[in-house]
């Protein structure tokens, strides 16, 4: 999953009127309604928003305390994990999950997994971990916006979904 902050492109120290500032002009550079007359520009468009707004709740969610938030180490099983993620550290992190004992791989275990994979590019395995993160809390929201994004970017990878790709051009 995509960094919010990089998505807002600010810093995680940014102020959260900084954060609501960026989130504005992104809003307003990519509404679709700015693209009416280019179907596939809207349609971009309208994902682009669709990111925009998640990263942008997943931030706010997790400075008021909330489940959210990819940086969010408050009452995570796996803090020094999301730090190698977020650190771009992605084979110590993996390291590291993969040493949990399967018997204690919960949602978060595979919302984290997931997030590895994603970085990878692995978007198969990455959408069956966050898949596999929203059945175990069906109400998290940070593992919801992670499942909704591996699909987008599954959309043109997978050429043998319906309504998928299918010109081997991915």
């Amino acid at each position: 999953m995509r960094d919010p902050y990089e998505t807002l492109g600010v810093s995680t120290d940014a102020t959260d009127e900084r954060v609501k500032a960026a989130y504005r002009d992104l809003a307003k550079k990519y509404h679709p309604d700015h693209f009416a007359n280019d179907e596939r520009a809207r349609e971009l468009a309208e994902e682009k928003m669709k990111e925009i707004n998640e990263a942008y709740d997943v931030i706010m969610d997790q400075r008021r305390g909330g489940a959210g938030g990819a940086k969010s180490t408050a009452g995570s099983r796996f803090p020094d994990i999301r730090d190698l993620i977020t650190a771009n550290r992605i084979e110590e992190a993996m390291q590291r999950l993969d040493a949990v004992p399967i018997a204690n791989r919960d949602a978060e275990w595979y919302f984290l997994s997931g997030s590895v994979q994603y970085k990878r590019g692995w978007f198969d395995r990455a959408y069956s971990n966050f898949a596999t993160a929203c059945r175990m809390d069906p109400n998290n929201r940070e593992y919801r916006a992670a499942l909704d994004q591996v699909q987008y970017s599954r959309r043109g990878y997978n050429p043998y979904r319906p309504g998928g790709d299918t010109s081997g051009g991915g």
